[in-house]
């Protein structure tokens, strides 16, 4: 039976932390879905996301939730440790799966949910919301109509300042994070990068701990280079005192650059930069986004989509695998563990 606004998919939220609380506001937004159950280990996190949608039960038990038959998807937002092995619950239990990214502590283990997700015709989504941003979509219908000519090379940048503590959290432990912030916000340039200029077979660079007493980086630094010889310049750092975020797109014929992601990152804008015939200072056109952040919802929304249309989600487990690869080619080549 088809899902609609009648008779809407049916979602479970496995994760109540910040991510998962973001989740279920966004599904409240996305026409022909509802949130079913809010399962987390901390019952009272769970209570306040059941809380945001009318019918919305609480949970503890995820194996429970992802086999109850009124649900057909799930979003799984817990930590790094716990996103495959939930995933690959929902999906043998027949459920389509968005999964937060990176979506497993490496690239093997994704990779060992595309046969089961296959065998049931199941969507597999991997959260990389940045590519829903304003400013993103906008540098996405602006590279693909070709003014910026040939691509030559990206670069991005992309931090935090950590917090008091930082080196105690779970993302400082490598058995429940995978590794440090190339893991952590890396993956969203990486994702990023593949996005506008295809996938990487060279890749060059290192990751480092710098400043806090962990077992993880705080730093990372890649050289991504394509088949045709273009370029990715990417820095990620938990040592960026100012949060910031940086993306930068030059072609033959001119460059966009987004700034910002909105809250402590800035306010987002985009900026495309016209090279002129005769060169010298570019033709400049600018456009800023002061709404709040809509693209979780446009993210889930796309999910929604993707099951409805049984069509194959993008990015899917291949481009989540292969970005994990990556990371871990860093790691090892940084002298870092990879699972």
């Amino acid at each position: 039976m088809a899902k609609t606004a009648a008779n809407p998919l049916s979602i479970a939220i496995i994760g109540c932390g910040l991510i998962g609380r973001k989740r279920a506001v966004a599904l409240g937004r996305v026409p022909g879905a509802r949130l079913r159950f809010a399962c987390d280990l901390d019952a009272a996190r769970a209570a306040g996301v059941a809380a945001l949608a009318a019918g919305c039960e609480a949970a503890g038990v995820f194996e429970a939730v992802v086999a109850h038959p009124e649900v057909d998807a799930v979003i799984v937002a817990t930590l790094n440790a716990s996103l495959c092995p939930i995933a690959l619950a929902a999906i043998r239990a027949g459920k389509h799966v968005l999964i937060e990214k990176p979506g497993a502590l490496g690239a093997s283990q994704l990779r060992g949910l595309a046969a089961p997700a296959s065998e049931r015709g199941l969507a597999v989504r991997i959260g990389y919301n940045h590519r829903f941003h304003p400013g993103l979509q906008r540098a996405r219908e602006i590279v693909d109509s070709g003014v910026l000519g040939p691509l030559m090379f990206l670069r991005g940048r992309y931090g935090h300042g950590g917090r008091k503590g930082y080196e105690r959290e779970w993302r400082a432990d490598p058995k429940l994070s995978g590794g440090g912030e190339l893991i952590d916000q890396g993956v969203h340039l990486i994702d990023l990068a593949s996005w506008f200029l295809g996938d990487f077979p060279t890749v060059e660079g290192h990751a480092s701990t710098l400043f806090w007493d962990m077992k993880v980086d705080d730093n990372a630094f890649l050289s991504l280079r394509t088949a045709r010889g273009q370029t990715a310049w990417l820095h990620v750092s938990c040592t960026e005192w100012k949060n910031m975020f940086s993306l930068e797109i030059y072609g033959r014929d001119g460059k966009i650059s987004v700034d910002g992601l909105g809250g402590s990152y800035g306010p987002e804008k985009l900026t495309y930069y016209r090279m002129l015939p005769q060169m010298g200072p570019p033709e400049t056109q600018a456009w800023e986004y002061p709404a709040g952040d809509a693209s979780w919802a446009l993210e889930t929304g796309a999910f929604v989509e993707d099951i409805r249309l049984g069509r194959t989600p993008s990015p899917g487990l291949q481009e989540g695998a292969r970005t994990l690869e990556i990371v871990e080619t860093i790691y090892r080549k940084s002298g870092y563990p990879t699972l």
